[in-house]
């Protein structure tokens, strides 16, 4: 059976942004996020977790260091009744130091190949499914791969001067963007569906 998904970015958006967190410890879910994510996961939402690692081609950290960050993360999820279906990580970097690894690949974001792989590999319906990521290359992937896309706004993200960096809505925060979902999708009640950073140019009003 085709499923629908919810993918998340990991740092800044599933948990606190950090520069290239390198222990578990450093991962830090944001408070209340559990429930709207218990919700979607009730409704059949895969959750699926989607982030660059160039950490690990730059050699701050190595593929088993970021396997026991995932697997702390994965505990703490579990511990609040989240199940992950899948996590997926590009560990490539053009400007690392592991020869092997710094190189240009089709999975970094802003290019969708996590995604189309998690599509494949857990028969995802792309065009029915989400990506919430804070940063304009989340968006891109998002949208290459032809899912529904929101920006959390972390106050970093110039307006987007491509369409295919335009997201279809914008956040306040993750947890915004997760009630977001909940109201499109049926599974929760209205919420502000039309934010938009007051950095970014305004949509008129209506008259």
């Amino acid at each position: 059976m085709v499923k629908k998904a919810v993918f998340l970015d990991r740092d800044g958006t599933l948990v606190y942004p950090r520069h290239y967190p390198a222990r578990p410890e450093d991962l830090r879910l944001y408070e209340g996020i559990e429930a709207p994510l218990r919700i979607l996961q009730e409704a059949d939402f895969c959750l699926v977790v989607i982030t660059n690692q160039a950490g690990i081609a730059r050699g701050y950290f190595t593929e088993a260091d970021l396997a026991r960050m995932h697997e702390y993360l994965t505990d703490e999820l579990t511990r609040l009744h989240v199940h992950l279906d899948g996590m997926y990580y590009c560990p490539h970097h053009p400007k690392g130091v592991i020869p092997e690894l710094a190189i240009h690949c089709s999975c970094r974001k802003p290019q969708p190949g996590m995604l189309l792989q998690a599509a494949a590999d857990l028969t995802l319906d792309l065009q029915h499914s989400w990506f919430v990521g804070d940063i304009l290359d989340d968006i891109e992937a998002g949208n290459r791969a032809g899912c529904r896309t929101i920006l959390v706004d972390l106050g970093t993200e110039s307006f987007p001067q491509q369409a295919l960096r335009h997201p279809e809505f914008v956040a306040r925060d993750t947890l915004h963007a997760l009630h977001l979902i909940c109201a499109v999708e049926g599974q929760g009640p209205a919420t502000d569906l039309d934010y938009c950073p007051s950095r970014w140019p305004q949509p008129p009003k209506p008259e």
